[in-house]
């Protein structure tokens, strides 16, 4: 059934956005707790520990890639966590998922506005809809409230999906040179690294490790051994056996699995406006890419049969 690389990668995908998708939910619980930084830190300095045994063996990295790794490290790790973290503060959980499922949108624009590419007709239709559902769910608070944390919130969540479409771009560009674990390893000291300026902050006034309770607990061991060490491998490795146009398919997972979540954890509800901008995202990105055979649950299935 899994004979080849290509359908192990979309196993691997998979599995990795199910544990992201958790995470929304999971984190927010656990950053009633303990402050951002101090959880971004322990997350992907334990995670790089975990990792070291496997990527010991293999942890020279040229010259002429290391600008590449800190980049997709800055874009991957401290922008798009921080902002994720932050924005987990201020917004409902499963408002993060479905901005994130924007993703690809944000690509296709990139590569028309940076690289030049010319813009198709069916594609920027549908990337246009998808761009409603965006505004109607980061705008969402101001109709309702004016402007307030919430709002904030959904814009460091946009911040954090632009982050996390510079990681997919930059990690294309030395992925084939270097084992998936090795790229993630680095990437994990890097971007634990990036976080420690801000510790002295958050430990200014109280200990937050010595107030942790479940809630900071869970976040630890599931930001450490999940969401970063198992999720980011898998992803990496994925990356590196699929097409990259197919990657940011994946995403779509995230949103099932953090409704599913959030509801009963954190009693989080729908709007009947972030219902309709959800719709207007998926509309938007179905009729974009046209490949309905390309979605994750599709090639599961098929797999499946097989």
């Amino acid at each position: 059934m899994l004979s080849s690389n290509h359908n192990r990668a979309i196993i691997a995908l998979i599995i990795a956005n199910m544990i992201w998708g958790a995470a929304s939910p999971i984190f927010k619980l656990a950053l009633q707790n303990i402050p951002p930084f101090t959880l971004a830190f322990i997350r992907f300095f334990e995670g790089a520990a975990i990792l070291f045994p496997f990527a010991v063996n293999q942890l020279r990295i040229e010259k002429k890639d290391w600008f590449t790794l800190v980049l997709l490290s800055f874009f991957g790790i401290t922008v798009n966590i921080s902002f994720f973290f932050l924005g987990l503060k201020q917004a409902p959980s499963v408002n993060a998922p479905i901005i994130a499922s924007s993703g690809p949108v944000f690509l296709y624009l990139f590569s028309i506005l940076i690289l030049g590419e010319k813009p198709q007709k069916k594609i920027l239709k549908g990337i246009l809809i998808s761009i409603v559902g965006v505004l109607l769910i980061v705008g969402e608070p101001l109709v309702e409230q004016g402007f307030n944390g919430e709002l904030i919130g959904n814009l460091l969540f946009v911040i954090a999906t632009l982050g996390s479409v510079g990681h997919a771009i930059f990690s294309k560009k030395i992925m084939t040179n270097y084992r998936p674990v090795v790229i993630t390893f680095w990437s994990f000291c890097i971007g634990a690294l990036s976080f420690l300026p801000f510790l002295p902050f958050e430990f200014s006034t109280v200990n937050p490790l010595a107030t942790l309770d479940y809630r900071g607990w869970i976040g630890i061991v599931f930001g450490v051994l999940f969401s970063s060490a198992l999720g980011y491998f898998l992803y990496e490795w994925g990356l590196s056996r699929i097409k990259a146009q197919e990657v940011g398919l994946f995403t779509y997972i995230d949103p099932v699995i953090a409704m599913a979540i959030a509801v009963p954890l954190l009693g989080e509800s729908f709007s009947p406006i972030f219902i309709i901008g959800s719709l207007f995202i998926f509309l938007g990105i179905f009729l974009a890419e046209g490949r309905l055979h390309y979605h994750p649950l599709s090639l599961l299935k098929r797999l499946v049969s097989k």
